[in-house]
């Protein structure tokens, strides 16, 4: 029998693989500040990744790991720590990224928020929307980013990366 195809999660009631994320937090102790900006980000962050994802860690697939995955993400030592781990919480794999390719679109992505949300408050329709198709394109960019750093560790989707690009930021505010 050949393996499912990982780009189609399966049915959570059936006995095929479901490579995706049931579970998704961050490391309290990693998020040094937060203001309620911040906060709903991360939670409709996350919300969004549950609702939809593909997330098929490599080795523990090939283990015989089938998902739903947990997933913890943390940063150690400069790099972004992902803790993977089954429905009963054991530890599955922990992949460690360098984050320093990550440094400038996440400095980027802080640079153009930060004037989305003033312009927010006092610009046009009309520049709010291109402040906002860059913010997009910084976004989308750090999302294949991630994919491509994820080659060979965990197979994902574009969408998946996006969400996961923003909680990887929400790590970094420091206020």
């Amino acid at each position: 029998m050949s393996e499912p195809d990982p780009s189609s999660p399966a049915d959570p009631n059936s006995a095929q693989p479901t490579w995706r994320l049931s579970h998704v937090e961050l490391d309290e102790e990693t998020i040094l500040w937060r203001n309620a900006d911040i906060e709903q980000e991360r939670r409709v962050a996350i919300f969004d990744l549950i609702d939809e994802n593909l997330f098929r860690p490599v080795r523990a697939s090939e283990a015989g790991h089938q998902g739903p995955y947990r997933l913890k993400l943390a940063v150690q030592d400069g790099r972004l720590a992902m803790d993977i781990r089954d429905q009963a919480d054991e530890q599955l794999e922990m992949l460690l990224l360098g984050l320093a390719r990550f440094r400038r679109p996440i400095r980027d992505y802080f640079a153009i928020c930060d004037s989305y949300y003033q312009a927010i408050r006092k610009a046009t329709p009309s520049e709010i929307e291109t402040i906002d198709m860059a913010r997009r394109g910084v976004h989308n960019t750090a999302a294949e980013l991630l994919v491509d750093r994820l080659e060979g560790k965990v197979h994902t989707d574009f969408a998946t990366a996006r969400r996961l690009f923003t909680l990887i930021c929400v790590l970094h505010i420091r206020g």
